[in-house]
């Protein structure tokens, strides 16, 4: 756009000069003088308009001083009148990387040398993008104060990166940074930058460490640790003081923090190889019985298994004989009752054949006392006879009888009959 001006501007004055000459204007009828004096008129409108107007590129900012003296600032993009007055632009952004440089540029610096608080030293790369402040007021004072970009990022922004972020080491063990710490060591170093450095107090605390071989009288030292904790200072509201550094007292606005690496000493490099190999060690010894256990117990667990199944088999054992014991004893039961209700009912049978036989008798008593008639004594005695005579009749006799011969007078056939039976019967 401004060449074109340019353009334009030289065409207007070189056509100008041009209608003044008068064998030109006879030569050339296109060169007239009223033109001429139009041309003229026109560069220099051009030209004073070019020096009053400019075009705010898009990510800068300006800084405008003007022949009065007066200082203003161009925040947008666009096209806004200047008057004449100088203008300086501004970036919007300015990005500051680490490299492996001599010494520092504009937009660049060396690594940063740490110590952290248990001394152990290392190389911080911060990335770190800044915004130049947003307000007019604020952006005019800053460019007043540093009179360039350059003398900003060279007299402010890199040193004091630099000092926040050796400050935010020596908040911080090495140990406690590789081992966990990093996010929240990038986010302090960041709450530093924006709103300045807090007020800390180093705490010393020494730890003891006694030999593995702990007796009941004495323990001996091993050795004394001595670790350092820092705390953040509070005011009486309970905010944490800070001391405010040069970014955050110019209202410069940190858009970006990146700590990509920490660079730690090659002797810390090489106690935390060591510390790696002793971990990786003490993981496989744990793991080695962890096995062990698991095999314990799973010994334990088959040797309980063979425990519960013999338990099972020996309970279903002594529940069968239970069984078998509680259905003979059922059984026992049983029969106990059926012999009681067989001796009930065999006393009750008695008692009741006993009270028919003393029905009997007392009726045959009765009967006795009362007389038989001669029919029925008639009757009783042939039946005596029969039987008897039945009875006899059924008796065989041997074959052959002898007769003793004595004193005596003998009997008759009866009585020597119903001897040899009873003799027979003794034998």
């Amino acid at each position: 756009m401004a060449l074109l001006f340019y353009l334009i501007v030289f065409i207007c004055l070189v056509y100008s000069v041009l209608t003044v000459v008068p064998q030109l204007r006879k030569n050339y009828p296109v060169l007239n003088p009223k033109l001429g004096g139009l041309s003229f008129a026109a560069a220099f409108f051009i030209i004073v308009m070019s020096n009053a107007i400019m075009w705010a590129e898009p990510g800068y900012q300006y800084f405008v001083t003007y022949p009065n003296g007066q200082k203003s600032a161009i925040m947008t993009e666009g096209y806004h009148f200047t008057w004449f007055g100088k203008v300086q632009p501004w970036s919007k952004y300015i990005d500051i990387t680490t490299e492996d440089v001599s010494d520092d540029d504009n937009s660049s610096m060396k690594p940063v040398p740490i110590r952290f608080i248990d001394q152990v030293t290392a190389l911080g790369y911060p990335s770190v993008r800044v915004q130049m402040p947003n307000t007019e007021e604020a952006f005019i004072d800053v460019a007043v104060k540093f009179r360039s970009q350059e003398n900003l990022v060279a007299m402010t922004l890199i040193p004091t990166i630099r000092e926040q972020l050796v400050n935010t080491g020596y908040m911080y063990a090495a140990q406690d940074y590789i081992s966990g710490d990093a996010q929240s060591f990038r986010q302090t170093f960041e709450e530093q930058l924006k709103y300045g450095s807090y007020e800390v107090r180093k705490i010393e605390v020494a730890d003891t460490l006694f030999d593995n071989s702990i007796q009941q009288e004495s323990r001996e030292i091993k050795e004394v640790r001595t670790k350092y904790l820092v705390e953040k200072i509070a005011d009486d509201n309970g905010r944490f003081k800070r001391i405010p550094n040069e970014i955050s007292e110019n209202h410069i606005l940190i858009s970006q923090v990146v700590l990509p690496s920490i660079d730690m000493e090659s002797s810390f490099k090489k106690r935390l190889e060591n510390q790696r190999d002793e971990s990786a060690k003490r993981q496989l010894e744990i793991q080695r019985i962890e096995t062990a256990k698991a095999a314990q117990s799973r010994i334990i667990a088959e040797g309980e298994r063979d425990k519960a199944e013999e338990r099972v088999k020996r309970e279903k054992e002594q529940v069968s004989s239970l069984i078998a014991i509680e259905t003979q004893l059922k059984q026992e039961e049983t029969n106990k009752k059926l012999a009681k209700i067989k001796f009930e009912t065999a006393q009750l049978e008695a008692k009741t054949e006993k009270v028919l036989a003393e029905t009997k008798a007392y009726a045959n008593r009765q009967l006795v006392s009362s007389g038989l008639t001669p029919e029925q004594k008639s009757y009783w005695e042939y039946r005596r006879d029969s039987v008897k005579w039945a009875n006899i009749s059924k008796i065989k006799l041997p074959e052959q009888y002898f007769a003793g011969q004595g004193n005596s007078k003998g009997g008759d056939l009866l009585q020597s009959i119903l001897a040899a039976q009873i003799a027979t019967k003794g034998k």
